[in-house]
């Protein structure tokens, strides 16, 4: 069958060129907002995509239009064939990238420098050593920052994700501005997000309104400078003048950007989510286990993607657990 550049264009005219695949559903940090306080059941080691699978359905994308490739997990280091698995990706002569929490990328630099891959997001919730185990529930918070600064010391482009929680991290905002000063990142902001198992609820996250009001408390107007913010983006970015690195903020919640979303996930058992928010999902893995095409699917799971988080178009909408309770957690979406 010849490759269609439309199977990935939705009925609001959105092109999906960019992939972000799950590699595995564990992680080896325990963050109350990405995994239950009870942990989740595993998906079966035979249902999980294999390296040469997950290069074969990354293929099939990439010939549809997919230029952008971005690994997450769980975290995806903790894969044993990962150097496998980002050789393989790198045949494919896309933008390839990773999310990770950091703690094991001092052992995968060669690799990730052979399968010329420069763009790393890095998780990482505070500046401050305990309540960094707070959050994550393991002591590993001088591990990170260290591989932190190798990373940027091997030249990669580094972006450091904060997911922002009352109570907990709200009061280090401009801390995390202040760190682009000298170094050069890129901080992003995320508004706190309703997933299975993580409690969400409005009062714990931290608004757009309210980042930006914490800067403007610290920075001058002539300080703060509004960037050009990327095609497709989902962060709104800015920079203090002379800094080194910037900010942005990914308000999913009170300032989405639906209307030029180009992502589609696929899970570590091998099935595509449309959209981060919704519970719908179709199986590719089992169909091309069978030998069977899944172009059609792909087409059909796009062309049902809602205009807005899937079909919750306010912000009282998301506050009912009913319409993303039975959504997957975090950690077994992948971000």
């Amino acid at each position: 069958m010849t490759p269609s550049k439309t199977i990935l264009t939705d009925d609001f005219g959105r092109k999906h060129n960019y992939l972000r695949i799950s590699l595995l559903e564990k992680c080896n940090l325990r963050c109350t907002y990405c995994m239950p306080a009870d942990g989740i059941a595993l998906s079966p080691k035979a249902s999980l995509m294999t390296a040469e699978e997950i290069f074969s359905l990354a293929q099939i994308f990439v010939e549809n239009g997919v230029d952008k490739i971005r690994l997450t997990g769980g975290e995806p280091l903790l894969r044993k064939d990962f150097p496998e698995i980002i050789s393989k990706l790198a045949t494919l002569k896309t933008s390839l990238s990773i999310t990770t929490n950091g703690i094991l990328i001092d052992r995968h630099i060669q690799a990730l420098k052979e399968a010329n891959i420069k763009k790393i997001n890095l998780s990482l919730d505070t500046l401050v050593s305990s309540k960094f185990h707070t959050i994550t529930l393991r002591n590993q918070f001088e591990k990170v920052i260290d591989n932190l600064h190798l990373l940027l010391n091997n030249d990669f482009h580094v972006k450091v994700n904060v997911v922002l929680m009352k109570g907990f991290n709200e009061n280090e905002i401009t801390d995390f501005v202040q760190l682009t000063q000298f170094l050069p990142i890129s901080v992003r902001f995320i508004e706190f997000m309703p997933f299975a198992g993580n409690e969400w609820d409005r009062s714990k996250m931290v608004s757009q309104n309210e980042i930006l009001s914490e800067v403007n408390n610290v920075f001058s107007s002539e300080e703060i400078q509004k960037l050009e913010d990327e095609k497709n983006f989902t962060a709104r970015t800015y920079k203090i003048k002379d800094f080194q690195g910037d900010f942005g903020i990914i308000s999913s919640i009170t300032n989405p950007f639906c209307d030029g979303c180009n992502r589609i996930r696929l899970t570590a058992n091998g099935k595509i989510k449309n959209c981060l928010f919704s519970n719908s999902e179709t199986d590719l893995l089992t169909a091309y286990r069978s030998g069977e095409s899944i172009t059609n699917l792909i087409s059909e799971s796009i062309k049902n993607k809602k205009k807005v988080r899937a079909g919750m178009v306010t912000v009282s909408e998301m506050d009912d657990p009913a319409l993303h309770f039975d959504n997957r957690s975090m950690i077994a979406i992948g971000g």
